[in-house]
């Protein structure tokens, strides 16, 4: 596909097949992250980073970018962006490995399903964009959910809150990036693996680390955790670039579905009901909100052909 062709605001099929593998990558992840919860996530990132980073400027490498990476780092605002999304990912993963890992799965979910909603409101707030009424509907439905689960629990939803803020500002920033989302990804690993190598040297030589200890299962996995990581991520880079927007949208419920299913299905975990109520709440917001923004984007094409129409006409 030339460099033409992925500028259009199309779809495309190989743009479907590099999401939809993307985000069933993202679905099956809790069933890796699981086999793994005897180590503390702490390691577990640490490895992430670690392994992703050869995946990562191999990539770079292959497709010729790395003078987008020496200028990065001659670049001071292009640094202090980079390292403030490295920081929000680590965090991102770290609540993600360990909710997982402690039986949190379903709250992890339900943070991946409020996300968009949360995308939407952080719009509203820091850019000042115009919601519809149907989109305040949404964020209403979702905000009245959460504070159901609130109830219910006795306490914040902090797993689910937590990711939806840490990915919500994580992807704010990650617009603002002056570079490409492979060689961003690249440029946060470079950045977090002095941090990760310190930290398993450190591990190691308390005699606290998993790596190298004589289980192979161990290790392969651990290993595994840089492919898991980085190449969903850079195929799913490759899609978002041959689909549109509201197509993307529409996608990413796959991955928190799969994990909601996983959660109650394979975990166990206990699904009563005002999980029942709170969930579908959720949904709801979800289908308004997504109802919502296909129909904005119609009125919008159709206002633009109607535009077309009349300059034609003119001519």
């Amino acid at each position: 596909m030339s460099d033409a062709s992925l500028l259009k605001n199309e779809d495309s099929l190989s743009g479907f097949f590099y999401a939809l593998t993307a985000y069933v990558m993202w679905g099956f992840l809790p069933l890796y992250m699981k086999v793994l919860s005897h180590v503390p996530p702490v390691e577990v990132i640490a490895h992430r980073v670690l392994w992703s980073l050869p995946i990562a400027l191999a990539v770079i490498v292959w497709l010729g970018r790395t003078q987008d990476l020496r200028q990065a780092f001659r670049t001071p605002r292009t640094l202090m962006m980079g390292a403030a999304t490295a920081t929000l990912i680590s965090v991102n993963w770290g609540i993600y490995v360990w909710a997982i890992g402690a039986g949190y799965a379903l709250e992890a979910a339900l943070g991946y399903y409020i996300n968009p909603l949360f995308s939407v409101l952080l719009g509203r707030v820091l850019l000042k964009e115009r919601l519809t009424w149907a989109q305040w509907a949404a964020i209403g439905l979702a905000a009245a959910a959460v504070v159901l689960l609130t109830v219910e629990a006795g306490r914040l939803p902090l797993v689910a809150l937590g990711l939806t803020v840490s990915w919500g500002a994580y992807a704010y920033l990650k617009k603002s990036l002056p570079i490409g989302p492979n060689q961003g990804f690249t440029l946060e690993v470079m950045l977090l693996a002095p941090f990760a190598l310190g930290y398993l040297v450190w591990v190691q030589w308390q005699g606290q680390g998993h790596f190298l200890q004589g289980v192979g299962r161990d290790d392969l996995l651990l290993i595994g955790t840089g492919l898991v990581t980085a190449i969903p991520l850079m195929i799913y880079a490759n899609g978002a670039k041959r689909l549109r927007l509201s197509t993307i949208a529409m996608m990413q419920y796959i991955a928190p579905t799969m994990i909601f299913l996983i959660a109650v299905f394979v975990f166990g975990e206990p699904f009563g009901a005002v999980r029942l109520i709170a969930f579908p709440m959720i949904w709801a917001a979800l289908v308004i909100y997504t109802v919502s923004m296909l129909r904005a984007r119609g009125q919008a094409r159709e206002a633009a052909r109607q535009s077309s129409s009349v300059i034609q006409t003119g001519t």
